[in-house]
């Protein structure tokens, strides 16, 4: 369950983020509030989610994961540029995540 809750926020997380892109630095109205509304059901489910999972790995996972296809809608929806670097980064990102997530809580 946690994880799914963990999921709920990354997803919230980006869809924020995504309209943020959209509200032209809030000053658009629906984009803005779009962003607020979507930044809360993150933050919500991101603190229920650390009532039964460590604060590092949570936010690991949150951060990481929620960079990774952020950067990936930037470049599909945004034309955003792909550089070498850009990928190798993204991929110490998920393989950074990965390793936390891994080696579990004691």
């Amino acid at each position: 369950m946690m994880y799914l809750t963990l999921a709920g926020a990354i997803v919230a997380e980006i869809l924020g983020t995504t309209a943020m892109k959209y509200s032209d630095g809030f000053t658009r109205l629906w984009p803005t509030l779009t962003t607020a509304a979507c930044y809360l059901v993150a933050f919500t489910l991101l603190a229920q989610t650390l009532r039964t999972m460590e604060v590092g790995i949570a936010y690991a996972i949150w951060a990481g994961v929620g960079t990774a296809l952020i950067a990936v809608i930037g470049v599909a929806v945004f034309q955003e540029s792909v550089t070498a670097l850009k990928i190798a980064g993204l991929l110490l990102v998920i393989a950074g995540t990965t390793a936390l997530n891994l080696g579990g809580s004691h």
